[in-house]
């Protein structure tokens, strides 16, 4: 074999360029080496002219040497790379499986296999196998590692679709670690007696102990069964520690001790109700236990701000999560947080600069009496202020009454739009919200973002979404309306000059009249004092009349609307305008009111498309039911017998599924009708 060839069958990397140039540096410097040695002394030449040549004659008799055993090396570092992978598929802790374009199975590890029903799973897909399996590669997102719970176990799973392979590694161990970790988390919670001062405060010192015993043994006893710490740290408050297993197994019965508090005090005559707000940590290091405190108190305000009888629970940075709130509000028998919020109200406006008033989107009367209520208080205060309304949101009757508004130039001058309010808005201005307190339903909420000065008066039960740390909350679920609300607040202002006219009174009558179908629901002692005192500041009713009438149009479409009229359970009545036809809103507001006259209806609901593209879902009761739970549950709110909600980038079929899927999956939708 010449050299040529052995060369040739050197491995690859003996053979590159990078190794040829140090052998030529080298033999070079050999030869240079024996020229050099010869010219000194040729003995010596001779001798290492001998020796190099010797040790050539080694180095090439060694070449085939060499190319054996570096071939034999390399086979068996193959061979055992390939033997190793080999085992692996087959003996290491993780699920393969390969599957072809059919989803058929094609192979799959011993490890895997443990984990199917049959072992005949060769060529059949992967659906007749094991359908949970099939179902969650179906909602994989590619090339990401995703947790699953297959059966009993819990897996991450990462599939390669381009080659048609799934990897499955059983993390079940750690899951469980997991899971009794987050079992284990402390939640906080505060439970008040709502209205314990109203009901105990006729009784003698015997029947208090009694009720104070009642309650406090029935919560004891509920707190025992549940392995709740019940602490009692006032009359009417308590405190409580449960595990989050605990929690989420109470939240499982919708907390039913509010309910059996309600209906058993209430069968003995001393009616009591229960708010109840809970929270606790999502994680470790994740929240201080100050602050966890501090959001379950929040979550109790928000309870009672909804007009109590109900829970809130709620993380940071979770939505809350609401029980209960099936009974009316209970009218309170004190006017002093009237007078205190009427005196807070006058020295804010005091202090402002100016007063920017906003109701919600696509006001009705008592967002427009409301606004021009608190626009006469500012002025009774000598301060200016500003209505804020956008003239392509006016329904037909806000029209009507704008055009007699409109008449008055020191009003009508007060009225402008959301462009002209960010030229004027400053920081100390005075930003007034009533009738509505989620920002995203007025028309200028970006004033809130250069004023921090928000005023909130409402009648709806509270929401989870709240302006950032308002200086002034007056909501009452209680109250018919806001115009009632403010209507009180006239009457104990200092500055009694310029009191309200008689368009403001009529607008805001009107308000109430609307909100309480002419005093049919939501009406009590108070409303009818609100309504007089505004008949006494020359309130017209016949002006008021003229501007709720309706044109025969509208009483043809409301037709139109109630022969749609069709039941999802008893007592929950459903009417829904077509796809592509705009209907009015107060339109669907009134259908739904008129809906609640038919016999058999506790409930309705009017789903029509809006003028602004969005679906809309109007929703009244008879006060049986909370229609407000359903409005929440679809992104709304409202009151527990007036409530809506506006659906984006849906269809009114659409819309329609989503409300009955909700009305079905409430386990007590049928149960609250009484």
């Amino acid at each position: 074999m010449n050299i040529r060839e052995k060369i040739a069958k050197l491995p690859a990397y003996l053979r590159s360029d990078r190794m040829k140039i140090p052998v030529i540096a080298i033999a070079i410097s050999l030869l240079l080496l024996i020229i050099l040695t010869f010219i000194a002394n040729w003995k010596i030449g001779i001798a290492i002219f001998l020796l190099i040549a010797v040790t050539a004659f080694f180095v090439y008799n060694s070449t085939e040497f060499l190319i054996e055993e570096t071939n034999k090396y390399v086979s068996d570092l193959s061979y055992r790379i390939k033997k190793g992978e080999q085992e692996a598929l087959i003996q290491m802790p993780i699920g393969i499986l390969l599957y072809n374009e059919e989803n058929e199975i094609q192979w799959t590890n011993p490890y895997l296999l443990r984990y199917f029903d049959k072992t005949d799973v060769l060529g059949r897909k992967i659906e007749e196998v094991d359908e949970e399996l099939a179902n969650w590669m179906k909602r994989y997102d590619s090339n990401k590692m995703m947790k699953i719970k297959w059966g009993s176990r819990h897996f991450e799973m990462v599939i390669q679709e381009n080659i048609g392979v799934l990897y499955l590694m059983d993390i079940t161990e750690y899951a469980n670690i997991e899971e009794k970790y987050q079992n284990e988390r402390i939640v906080f919670g505060n439970i008040i007696i709502d209205n314990y001062d109203e009901a105990v405060q006729s009784m003698n010192d015997r029947k208090k102990s009694n009720v104070n015993n009642y309650v406090t043994n029935q919560l004891t006893n509920w707190a025992n069964i549940n392995n709740i710490y019940l602490k009692k740290v006032e009359s009417d408050r308590f405190i409580i520690l449960m595990t989050k297993q605990t929690l989420e197994h109470i939240e499982e019965s919708k907390f039913e001790i509010v309910d059996q508090i309600r209906e058993r005090t209430s069968k003995q005559n001393f009616p009591l109700t229960l708010s109840m707000g809970g929270s606790y940590q999502k994680g470790p290091n994740q929240s201080k236990w100050k602050d966890v405190t501090q959001l379950a108190q929040t979550n109790v305000d928000l309870a009672l701000a909804r007009g109590g009888d109900q829970v809130v629970v709620r993380a940071e940075d979770e939505d809350a999560r609401f029980y209960g709130g099936k009974t009316n509000p209970v009218e309170k028998r004190t006017r002093i947080r009237a007078r205190m919020i009427s005196q807070a109200l006058e020295e804010l406006i005091a202090k402002a600069d100016k007063v920017f008033i906003m109701g919600h989107n696509y006001p009705d009367m008592d967002s427009l009496g409301s606004s021009l209520g608190i626009r006469r208080i500012a002025q009774m205060n000598n301060k200016e202020a500003w209505i804020i309304l956008e003239s392509d949101q006016l329904s037909t009757n806000i029209v009507k009454m704008m055009e007699v508004i409109d008449k008055d130039y020191n009003i009508s001058k007060h009225i402008i739009s959301s462009e002209q309010a960010n030229d004027r808005v400053t920081e100390n201005s005075l930003i007034v919200m009533v009738d509505v307190h989620r920002p995203s339903m007025v028309p200028a909420p970006e004033l809130m973002e250069v004023s921090n000065k928000v005023v909130i008066i409402d009648h709806h039960r509270r929401g989870q979404e709240f302006p950032k740390n308002p200086v002034l909350v007056y909501i009452e679920p209680y109250a018919s309306s806001a115009s009632e609300l403010i209507t009180e607040l006239f009457e104990y202002q200092s500055n009694d000059v310029d009191s309200i006219n008689k368009i403001e009174a009529t607008t805001m009558l009107a308000g109430i009249i609307v909100d309480t179908r002419n005093f049919s629901l939501r009406t009590g002692s108070r409303t009818f004092d609100a309504a007089s005192y505004l008949q006494s500041n020359g309130a017209d009713t016949l002006l008021i009349q003229k501007a709720l009438k309706e044109s025969l149009d509208t009483y043809l479409l409301r037709s139109h609307l109630l022969e749609t009229m069709e039941f999802v359970s008893a007592g929950l009545a459903v009417a829904s305008g077509e796809d592509d036809r705009v209907y009015d809103t107060v339109l669907a507001a009134q259908t739904a009111d008129t809906m609640l006259s038919m016999e058999g209806v506790e409930a309705s609901f009017v789903i029509t498309k809006r003028r602004d593209g969005r679906v809309g879902i109007s929703a009244r009761s008879l006060g049986q039911i909370n229609v407000q739970r359903f409005m929440e549950e679809l992104g709304g709110g409202g009151h527990l017998s007036n409530a809506a909600t506006q659906v984006e980038d849906s269809t009114v079929s659409e819309v329609k599924e989503k409300l009955f899927e909700v009305i079905n999956n409430d386990e007590k939708s049928k149960g609250d009708i009484k």
